[in-house]
């Protein structure tokens, strides 16, 4: 799959190619926070396009953001992995069950579940894990936090 947009940035480039996992969340688990996924938004906004973000929120749990700080039920997300800083503020919701939030790294430069709410599970095409284009970026992707 080949990255289209700076919404990612720093982490994942325009042009950028990567490895779409499709089986973990189908047999092993759901999303964790910090997975980058792939959406199919066809069924979310209505677009007949793919979207590449970042898995900040789960089924549950209370988002909101201030000042361009990601709080969940109340508490500062810690993200360890790079972020471009923006996307100011949001007033509290719960993430549905069956749902996740998700987010660019570019939080200025984002089009993300700010904008179209959270996420169904059921459109998450796969889990980008491995990126092989160009080659100074082949490595993992990812850094799920437990």
């Amino acid at each position: 799959t080949q990255v289209l947009g700076q919404s990612m940035e720093p982490n994942l480039h325009t042009s950028q190619r990567v490895i779409i996992e499709k089986v973990t969340y189908r047999v092993f688990h759901g999303p964790r926070r910090g997975d980058i996924v792939v959406i199919d938004m066809t069924n979310v906004t209505g677009q007949d396009e793919m979207l590449i973000k970042r898995v900040v929120g789960l089924p549950g749990e209370i988002i909101e953001m201030h000042q361009g700080q990601v709080y969940i039920d109340g508490h500062p997300l810690e993200e360890s992995w790079p972020v471009n800083p923006g996307g100011g503020n949001f007033a509290p919701q719960v993430i549905p069950l069956l749902h996740v939030f998700v987010m660019g790294d570019n939080r200025g430069a984002s089009n993300d579940s700010r904008n179209f709410g959270p996420v169904p599970i059921s459109e998450i095409v796969g889990r980008a894990w491995f990126s092989y284009w160009p080659k100074e970026y082949i490595g993992l992707l990812g850094n799920p936090v437990e």
